[in-house]
């Protein structure tokens, strides 16, 4: 029996997850990414593929993050006719994040022809790369599998999603491949996630595999102590909160926006910190929280009690207010501080929070607090390099703001986790590991600390065929 393990994204870099298994009874795709980074090269990836979606037999979305389903809109428009597999709480999710980058991708190609007329300019920007229509037409595809619950994406082929710990209705997928009395076993980690996490459950242990299809994102990098979160955290407001100063926070709207409110909260409970706006700018934020209340089949035992036991909403209290409309998003900057602002997107490449930052960013009262990866050319990765000045719609700004970074918010699981993680499976039969999803010196160091552990590691090159 011989399958193909190849990717189209995701490999050797971070964003845009396309990988593929490709097997006698068809092709499996597992994620549809978009890319992130430089503007022109990250465009030309997202709207030029190197394979046709009509050939895919199957999809499988491991979460709900920009780069693993923000491409899924346009693969069913250029072809795909299939199931989208997915948890319920990632298909929900998803549909946010995908309807929301529609109307962002729509929102700034009308900002940028207003602009251009208004300076005489005849350069035309390119068109979204899909609509709200085409959204809506890409959930007809998607299948909802509970945790633990076989289904078959194609002849001879079950599938399994377990629980990744990473974000709301994340998930790591387990595949057997059967032909005649043999089966392969190969599972794709998706984004692994950490253990001691807020609100989600830990990464589940997956099933003895020949092979593993695993990210590396933080392949070269430590997290800080996740006790050590709330003591940081709370510094930074008391510091930023006593010269009256904005904490400006660019976050995910799908998990980190929800653990920060969590941790905000209990410092707030525990009068760590002075009473202080916390702003949520963030309209998908505030529909994303919706969708945690909805989806308790995913939460820790202690947020479970949190809820049930006490009554209490870890989402909301009583200095927290969600914004929605673009009116009041453009007051908060005319507001003087203390105050928290937490906006999409996480790496700062489009939304609100470029407005807030541009706002922010040249006054030395202010925070930029970075909570979360930043992927390389990104103005996120930017910021977190100290470049200065920076480029916002276009114009410099020179950055005299604190800059501020708190790694244990990620969701990534850092390479002793990684090791731990392996280390805890049934590696009998297990053949090699695939390393994906990491910038090369993350994926070199992991390589190696992974060879040294014995386990035989391939990092996987872009287009390349690998026969299992």
């Amino acid at each position: 029996m011989q399958c193909k393990l190849y990717s189209w994204g995701g490999a050797q870099e971070v964003t845009g997850s396309k990988h593929f298994l490709e097997t006698e009874n068809g092709t499996i795709m597992i994620d549809c990414g978009a890319f992130q980074g430089r503007r022109d090269e990250a465009d030309k990836k997202n709207r030029d593929w190197a394979f046709k979606p009509a050939n895919v037999s199957a999809a499988i979305l491991t979460h709900a993050h920009y780069d693993h389903c923000g491409l899924m809109p346009r693969f069913v428009a250029e072809g795909y006719e299939n199931f989208v597999y997915s948890t319920p709480a990632t298909r929900d999710l998803a549909k946010l994040v995908m309807m929301d980058s529609a109307r962002i991708q729509k929102h700034d190609y009308d900002f940028m022809i207003k602009r251009n007329k208004k300076k005489g300019l005849s350069f035309e920007p390119k068109e979204p790369l899909y609509t709200e229509e085409q959204v809506r037409n890409c959930m007809g595809h998607f299948s909802t599998v509970a945790y633990h619950k076989k289904f078959t994406p194609v002849q001879n082929v079950s599938a399994t999603l377990y629980d990744a710990g990473h974000i709301l209705g994340s998930s790591m997928v387990h595949m057997e491949v059967k032909n005649g009395s043999e089966t392969m076993r190969i599972a794709f980690s998706g984004d692994l996630g950490r253990k001691g996490l807020p609100i989600i459950r830990d990464p589940e242990i997956l099933p003895p595999v020949n092979y593993l299809v695993l990210e590396s994102t933080y392949g070269n990098r430590l997290h800080d102590p996740m006790d050590s979160t709330l003591e940081k955290l709370a510094n930074i407001i008391n510091k930023v909160a006593e010269r009256k100063g904005k904490i400006v926070i660019p976050a995910f709207a799908i998990e980190r926006t929800q653990e920060l409110v969590f941790f905000i909260h209990l410092l707030h409970d525990q009068k760590r910190i002075p009473k202080i706006p916390v702003y949520i700018d963030s309209p998908m934020s505030a529909d994303a929280t919706t969708i945690f209340k909805m989806h308790d089949e995913c939460y820790d035992d202690e947020t479970i009690k949190a809820f049930i036991d006490h009554q209490k909403n870890p989402f909301g209290f009583s200095d927290l207010i969600y914004v929605t409309t673009k009116e009041e998003s453009q007051a908060l900057n005319e507001q003087d501080g203390p105050m928290i602002v937490i906006s999409s997107s996480g790496m700062c490449e489009h939304g609100r929070i470029l407005h807030h930052l541009a706002h922010t960013v040249r006054d030395p009262k202010n925070a930029i607090l970075l909570v979360g990866y930043m992927a390389e050319n990104t103005l996120g990765r930017k910021i977190l390099e100290k470049v200065n000045p920076i480029r916002i719609f276009g114009e410099e700004y020179g950055v005299r703001a604190e800059i501020a970074k708190m790694n244990s918010f990620s969701g990534h699981a850092d390479y002793q986790e990684i090791l731990d993680y392996v280390g805890s499976l049934d590696t009998t039969a297990l053949k090699k590991i695939f390393l994906v999803h990491g910038e090369k010196d993350a994926q070199t160091n992991m390589k190696s600390l992974l060879d040294g552990k014995g386990y035989s590691v391939e990092i996987v090159v872009p287009g390349t065929n690998y026969n299992l």
